[in-house]
C-alpha cells in the first residue's frame, strides 16, 4: 500500500526507492489539499479531526495552519514561486485572520503567544509561520497590505517576550528574529533573542556533531530537525555561506547516516516519532547546503527511503491526513503535547525541495546507504551512543548509554519513567514495549515486589576497533512502588556488539537480601520476520518469555526473552542478545551457526567470570572480548593481540 496519487516510480534514477522530485512536490501537494478540507472559512486555522492535545483545539488549530504553512513554503520556494495549487493565497488569507484579533475566541483568531508554562505551545508554531513567511517572502509577505504585515510582525513578537522551555524552544524565537531581521524589522531585541539562543546552543554541544536538547543529556532526532535545521538554514537562506553550525551539520551526517534501516526506517528512539520522516530533514539540508558527507545519490536514498517507508506503511490514513503515530495510529509513540497536527512537523523534510530540479541531489542516481553497504559498529562517547548496524537484513540498532531525558533539576522519579529513553537499545525494526508492560531491553531489579527503572544515565564511555565497539554507563535503581531506591544499588553496564550479536556484562552493586535481577531482550511480534534471542553467559539462573500485550510500534503485541537470577551484595552477570532478520542467528564474521538458537554454541566459546570481570571467547576466530570492572576497561583482543 501506498500513498494514492503519487507519480509511477522512477526506477532509473532512483533504483532502491523509485522516487524523484516530482514524487516529493506530489506528496506536499497531497498533504496539504488533505488538510485544508478541515480549514475555518477564513483559513487560519486547520483544525484536524483526533484527540486534542493538552494545549486545547485553538492551539491545535493554529498547528495545524503553521505546520502545512512550512509544506507549502518549501514546495513553493523550491519552485522558484510557481504556486499551481494556490497554497500562498490560502495562507496570506489565514494569516490577515488570524492575526486580526489574537487572543479572541472566535472562528478565526490566533491564541496568544505566552511564557512555555502557561500558553506556550503557539511559540513553537510562531517559528513555522516565520520561517514560511522568509521562504515565500516576494510571493507572500511583499504582497501583503502593510497593516497586515505589522498585525503579523506584533503577533509574532510574542515569542520575543516571553519564555521558551529550557530546550531547543529557544530557537523558535530566534527564526522569528531572523524573518523579522530579514524584512528589515529588526531591533536590540531581535539581536538579544538571537544571541541568547545560539549562547545557550554552544553550551548544549557535545561533539561529535552531537547536541543535547537541553542542559541534561537528551540526544535525540531533535539534533537533526530542530538544533541543527534551525541555525543551518537561517545561515544559508541569509547568504552567510560556511558557519560553524553548518560545519556540525556534516560531522552529525556522519554518524546520523548510519540510522536508517535498509527498509527506510529511521530508528525508533525518543520523542515526538509521529513526526516520522521528518528525520530525514537533517539528511536534505545537508544537501542543500552543501554541509554533508554524503554523495547526491545517497543523500536522496536516505530522505526518499524515509518519505516511502512511512506513506508505504499507512501514515496517511483514508482521509489522507498524517495520522498521530509510527506507522498508523500509535497512543504510545505520543506525548501530552501532540496533537491531530502534530505529525505535520514532518513537513521540515520537504526542506530538500530548496535544491531545484536540476541539483545533484535530485539529477544523481540513487546510491545505497550507509546501513546496505557493509556491516558497521560506530562508537560515539559525546552522545553516549554505540551504533551497530547487519548488512544482511538492513537492521540497524542503537545502544543507549548516554541519553535519558532526565533534567538537570529533576529527581529520578519512576514514575516519569520514559521507555522512548530508558531502555538499553533501540532499531529500525523494533520499538520499545509501552509502559506497564514488561520492559524490553532492560536490565532492572525487583526488590519487595516492585521492579526498577533506568532514568538518569551516567555514561563511562565508549570506543572500539575493527568491526566492534563498546559502550558503557551506570545507573541508580528507581522502583515504582515502595521505597523509590535502595541505598547503595548500583547497576553498571556494558555493552559490546560484534556482527548482530550484543554481549551485555552487567555488574549489580549492593543488592539487597533477597532481590531478583533481570534482563530482558529485544520485543518482536509473531507475525514479524524477526528473531529476537537472549542466550546466559554466566550468572543467570533462570529463562523464559513474556509478552507485552499492549505491544509496541511495529506489532500489536510482543514476546519478549528474559533471564533472571536471585542477587544479594555484588556480582557479575552476562548475556548474548540476537537480534536479526536472518533465519537462524549468525556468528560475527561467518555464515549462519547450525547451532540451535537456544544456546550460546557456534558464537561464544569460553565463558570465565570472576569477582569483577568478565571474557569471553568468541567461536569464530578465537578473539577475547574482556570486560572489568575494578579497574574499569574494555578490551578486545585477536590471537595477535590487537
Amino acid at each position: 500500500m501506498t500513498m494514492p496519487g503519487l507519480p509511477a516510480d522512477d526506477r532509473e534514477s532512483s533504483p532502491v526507492t523509485g522516487y524523484s522530485r516530482a514524487h516529493w512536490e506530489t506528496a506536499a501537494d497531497l498533504l496539504l489539499r488533505a488538510a485544508w478540507r478541515w480549514a475555518t472559512p477564513r483559513g487560519a486555522l486547520l483544525g484536524l479531526p483526533g484527540r486534542p492535545s493538552v494545549s486545547g483545539v485553538r492551539s491545535d488549530g493554529l498547528e495545524g495552519y503553521a505546520r502545512t504553512f512550512l509544506a507549502a513554503a518549501f514546495r513553493v520556494a523550491g519552485a522558484a514561486g510557481e504556486d499551481p495549487h494556490g497554497w500562498l493565497g490560502r495562507y496570506a488569507e489565514g494569516l490577515a485572520a488570524g492575526t486580526r484579533t489574537p487572543g479572541r475566541d472566535d472562528a478565526e483568531s490566533w491564541p496568544l503567544i505566552l511564557d512555555h508554562h502557561v500558553q506556550g505551545q503557539p511559540m513553537v508554531e510562531s517559528a513555522s509561520v516565520a520561517l514560511g513567511l522568509r521562504l515565500t517572502r516576494p510571493w507572500l509577505w511583499d504582497r501583503l497590505d502593510a497593516d497586515v504585515q505589522d498585525r503579523a510582525e506584533e503577533w509574532l513578537r510574542g515569542a520575543l517576550r516571553h519564555v521558551p522551555a529550557p530546550n531547543n524552544w529557544y530557537l523558535f524565537p530566534y527564526t522569528v528574529a531572523g524573518f523579522l531581521e530579514s524584512v528589515g524589522r529588526g531591533d536590540a531585541r531581535t539581536a538579544g533573542v538571537r544571541e541568547r539562543a545560539l549562547g545557550l546552543l554552544e553550551g548544549w554541544y557535545r561533539g561529535q556533531g552531537w547536541y543535547a536538547d537541553g542542559d541534561g543529556r537528551d540526544f535525540d532526532h531533535y539534533n537533526g530537525w530542530a538544533l541543527h535545521l534551525y541555525p543551518v538554514l537561517d545561515a544559508h537562506l541569509a547568504g552567510a555561506g560556511t558557519t560553524a553550525y553548518g560545519a556540525r551539520l556534516r560531522e552529525h551526517l556522519e554518524s546520523f547516516s548510519l540510522l536508517f534501516g535498509a527498509d527506510g526506517a529511521p530508528v525508533h528512539f525518543g520523542r515526538s516519532l509521529t513526526y516520522r520522516f521528518a528525520a530525514g530533514s537533517a539528511v536534505a539540508l545537508g544537501a542543500v547546503t552543501g554541509h554533508t558527507p554524503l554523495t547526491p545519490g545517497t543523500s536522496r536514498r536516505l530522505m526518499s527511503g524515509a518519505l516511502r517507508y512511512f506513506l508505504d506503511r499507512g501514515a496517511v490514513d483514508e482521509n489522507g491526513l498524517l495520522s498521530a503515530g509510527w506507522h498508523g495510529p500509535h497512543a504510545a509513540t505520543l506525548q501530552r503535547y501532540s496533537g491531530p497536527a502534530s505529525p505535520y512537523w514532518a513537513s521540515k523534510a520537504f526542506v530538500g525541495l530548496l535544491a531545484p530540479a536540476d541539483h545533484p541531489l535530485w539529477t544523481a542516481r540513487e546510491e545505497a546507504a550507509p546501513s546496505e553497504r557493509s556491516d558497521r559498529v560506530l562508537a560515539l562517547p559525546a552522545p553516549g551512543l554505540l551504533v551497530q548496524s547487519t548488512r544482511a537484513d538492513g537492521i540497524v540498532r542503537l545502544h543507549n548509554h548516554g541519553s535519558d531525558h532526565v533534567r538537570p533539576h529533576e529527581g529520578e522519579s519512576a514514575a516519569e519513567d520514559d521507555p522512548l529513553y530508558g531502555r538499553q537499545a533501540y532499531s529500525t525494526r523494533t520499538g520499545p514495549t509501552a509502559a506497564g508492560n514488561v520492559a524490553d531491553n532492560h536490565l532492572g531489579l525487583v526488590v519487595g515486589g516492585a521492579r526498577s527503572v533506568r532514568r538518569r544515565i551516567h555514561p563511562m564511555g565508549a570506543g572500539g576497533g575493527n568491526g566492534w565497539g563498546w559502550a558503557a554507563s551506570w545507573h541508580r535503581p528507581v522502583f515504582t512502588a515502595g521505597p523509590p531506591m535502595v541505598p547503595g544499588l548500583r547497576v553498571e553496564s556494558v555493552t559490546v556488539v560484534r556482527g548482530c550479536h550484543e554481549l551485555r556484562v552487567h555488574r549489580v552493586v549492593g543488592a539487597p537480601p533477597g532481590a531478583v535481577v533481570e534482563q530482558t531482550g529485544w520485543a518482536t511480534g509473531p507475525e514479524e520476520p524477526l528473531r529476537s534471542v537472549l542466550r546466559p553467559l554466566h550468572g543467570w539462573s533462570g529463562r523464559d518469555e513474556v509478552r507485552a500485550p499492549r505491544g509496541t510500534a511495529f506489532t500489536a503485541w510482543a514476546r519478549v526473552p528474559r533471564l533472571t537470577a536471585e542477587a544479594a551484595g555484588t556480582a557479575v552477570y552476562a548475556c548474548l542478545a540476537t537480534l536479526t532478520g536472518e533465519p537462524e542467528p549468525a556468528s560475527p564474521g561467518s555464515p549462519a551457526s547450525p547451532a540451535s538458537p537456544a544456546s550460546s554454541a557456534g558464537v561464544v566459546g569460553d565463558v570465565v567470570a570472576g569477582a569483577d570481570a568478565v571474557e569471553v571467547r568468541w567461536a569464530d576466530d578465537g578473539s577475547m572480548t574482556r570486560v572489568a570492572f575494578e579497574p574499569f576497561g574494555v578490551e578486545h583482543l585477536t590471537d595477535g593481540g590487537g
